[in-house]
């Protein structure tokens, strides 16, 4: 009988948990509704969880979750080249009903915490596992020396992928604040000889292309300030440093997590970019100011930087009207960076929220006549394409096809796009030669069209081994009988 009743007391616990988890998850990344298609169309969130871990040393990961699921989600250890396996507990309805699947779970933690290998070892519990209440809170906290990081990132609690690489980063960050507060930790690998230990450094949120961290650095070098770590970071004790900064740049407006971390640590956050001119020099300002270095000093690092930035715009301008979609969270640097190139930009949606980090570019973008659409479906995207004709369309997958299948060059955001320096003067000019060479296609997406014609569209679409005969009288038939059923429902109704 006492066993039933612990049973009973474990199950309430940990369904309790996940009503909490899932609760904060909404806190922190809200949706316009509660349905489930109020969610952004996202890939499945937990491949940014994954691969927040694949990129970091001495870690590994472990999922648990339908068979399906992971197999799909090993694509990102492939596409990243991280060139090492991702762990796999399989359940079935009776292990995970049971309680046996979280059983499975601590056995295959306690059998891969390896001191010699690894720092930390996260597990991932995916949509069935959170749904179900399997308690990854109960784990060990530390294994051997190894940490052990248990989070959920189902479907339908984490909106985006890009959503789900702050939770990981942020439950990390929480953990090494702890340990920080504990006692002494150690410094990064070549913290002390590049003399960041006793600098005043800036971390920043995001990942950002591997040229936009030096140029950060070089711009705030003036302003006595240099780049702290980047987070995600790619091993732990950067976790260290990074909360042992004097100003946190939110580059990416949707770590909402690891802000709550990095402000627990006393840190001052700040939000934007320095992207183009008018975005570098309003984003010193707002650091200098957070550091408190002196305005004049701010001013006069601004007056030097600038003339380099105008130089790059004014030479690589962009005379087009695009529309910029995307579910990475940078789509709106990458607004401002084309209007301040030129370019004409009346729409911008992103697939991330609305937080306090991305006001300024909010506003920036708003005031220069572009329409700001946060947790933007393909939906809204296309709607704007279509309101817009813009000269280029940049966005998803999905959009991008859309907009080829009418003609419309388009690029895709995360491959083309973000995959280039954004910030400072290497980030001015940097998207011109991408964009114009696209925009110059379209004569030959109108020589595809003018030849094709409407070959492969609506009835005509498919492989046949005859020329389709069309029966416009069939289709007439079904529409009028359509009209008498729904006549009949409406009188039914009424009575």
């Amino acid at each position: 009988m006492s066993q039933c009743h612990a049973a009973l007391e474990r199950a309430q616990a940990e369904s309790a948990a996940t009503r909490e988890t899932l609760a904060r998850y909404a806190a922190d990344y809200p949706t316009a509704g509660t349905g489930p298609h109020d969610q952004p169309q996202s890939m499945c969130p937990a491949f940014g969880s994954l691969r927040v871990g694949l990129r970091m040393r001495r870690t590994a990961t472990i999922l648990s979750g339908s068979a399906c699921c992971v197999y799909g989600l090993t694509f990102t250890s492939h596409f990243y080249g991280a060139k090492r396996s991702v762990g796999y507990v399989p359940f079935n309805s009776e292990s995970l009903v049971t309680g046996k699947l979280f059983e499975d779970i601590r056995e295959a933690v306690h059998a891969q915490a390896d001191p010699a290998l690894l720092d930390a070892l996260v597990v991932i519990n995916l949509c069935v596992p959170t749904a179900s209440g399997v308690p990854l809170q109960l784990l060990p906290k530390v294994i051997n020396g190894v940490r052990i990081i248990g989070i959920d990132v189902p479907g339908f609690g984490v909106p985006t992928h890009a959503e789900a690489k702050d939770v990981l980063a942020g439950a990390m960050l929480q953990r090494a604040r702890s340990e920080a507060e504990a006692g002494p930790v150690s410094a990064p690998r070549g913290w002390r000889e590049q003399g960041l230990d006793e600098a005043r450094t800036v971390s920043l949120l995001g990942e950002l292309f591997p040229a936009d961290p030096m140029v950060i650095g070089a711009l705030l070098a003036p302003l006595g300030l240099k780049v702290g770590p980047t987070v995600p970071t790619r091993e732990w004790r950067e976790l260290y440093a990074a909360l042992d900064c004097s100003v946190v740049a939110a580059t990416h407006p949707f770590y909402t997590a690891c802000v709550r971390e990095l402000k627990a640590a006393g840190r001052p956050v700040v939000g934007s970019a320095p992207v183009g001119a008018e975005g570098t020099a309003a984003w010193l300002r707002a650091i200098g100011e957070a550091a408190e270095v002196p305005s004049a000093q701010v001013e006069a690092a601004i007056a030097a930087v600038l003339p380099s930035i105008q130089g790059a715009l004014a030479r690589s301008p962009t005379n087009a009207r695009v529309t910029v979609s995307g579910y990475e969270g940078s789509e709106l640097l990458v607004a401002r960076l084309l209007i301040e190139s030129g370019a004409t930009v009346p729409y911008v949606g992103t697939a991330c929220p609305h937080t306090p980090w991305s006001e300024p570019d909010r506003v920036w973008l708003e005031a220069h006549g572009c329409e700001v659409q946060y947790r933007a479906t393909l939906q809204q995207d296309l709607a704007a394409v279509q309101r817009h004709r813009p000269q280029l369309a940049i966005g998803t997958t999905p959009l991008v096809q859309a907009c080829k299948e009418r003609g419309l060059p388009a690029l895709y955001f995360t491959n083309l796009i973000s995959a280039r320096p954004l910030m400072g003067p290497a980030g001015a000019g940097s998207l011109a030669q991408v964009i114009n060479a696209a925009i110059a296609n379209q004569s030959r997406f109108d020589a595809m069209r003018d030849f094709f014609g409407d070959v492969g569209t609506g009835d005509q679409a498919g492989i046949w081994s005859e020329t389709p005969v069309l029966h416009p009288g069939f289709r007439e038939d079904t529409r009028r009988q359509v009209i008498k059923v729904m006549k009949r429902r409406q009188s039914e109704q009424m009575l």
